[in-house]
């Protein structure tokens, strides 16, 4: 990144801290402003001090994301929970090492795609989201999105389809159909926790991954 790409970053960080998170450019707001996919990186760190909700005083790591920058296929949990938000790390804990083994089935791993939260601070007691977190936070994975540019968002879990869809429809009434999030497609499938507490969504939640590998894999 260039000298001047620093400067502007810097700029544009300290003056959302002073005036909020809507800039005024001409007919434009800093939100409808574009980042090349070299920015990932960058746009991280203009966000990684967040302080917009209260979960910003009670996180240890602002949890961003990790993997493929250039990924086609972005899974997205709800929010971190205590062992992502230690390491600033999404999906490190047992979920996140069943994960790793659902993408080895379909011969993936962690560089092959990427992955994120819809709110990158841990709910206390790992609760669900609230409404004006997520409002607040999901412009973020909006931006990220439009970084990755993937072809496929997978959204693992109740909680993180209820809010990415803004729907109360049951998990099981999600799957196996295609949704449009930000003109991307959008797949429902279980959270991987959920197949630890229940070892009966573990063959479901493999049909899903058969598709995902079918329909955006093996064709490419």
């Amino acid at each position: 990144m260039t000298h001047d790409s620093e400067l502007l970053f810097r700029y544009l960080d300290q003056t959302r801290q002073l005036y909020g998170n809507n800039l005024f450019i001409g007919s434009h707001t800093i939100q409808d402003l574009k980042y090349d996919k070299k920015n990932l990186e960058s746009f991280c760190a203009s966000i990684c001090e967040c302080q917009k909700c209260p979960l910003g005083s009670t996180r240890n790591n602002f949890v961003f994301g990790v993997g493929n920058p250039n990924a086609d296929i972005v899974f997205v949990g709800e929010a971190p929970g205590e062992k992502e938000d230690k390491i600033g790390e999404p999906f490190v804990g047992r979920a996140g090492q069943l994960l790793d083994k659902m993408l080895g089935a379909i011969e993936l791993r962690r560089k092959d795609i990427y992955i994120c939260n819809v709110l990158k601070c841990r709910p206390p007691n790992n609760r669900d989201p609230l409404p004006n977190e997520v409002e607040l936070c999901e412009p973020y994975l909006k931006t990220q999105l439009s970084l990755i540019k993937p072809k496929l968002i997978v959204s693992l879990g109740r909680v993180s389809a209820f809010t990415i869809l803004k729907t109360k429809e049951p998990l099981k009434n999600l799957r196996n159909k295609t949704f449009k999030y930000e003109g991307i497609d959008l797949f429902v499938t279980y959270h991987p926790a959920a197949l630890l507490r229940n070892p009966n969504y573990k063959k479901p939640a493999w049909e899903d991954f058969k598709m995902i590998r079918d329909r955006y894999l093996l064709k490419n």
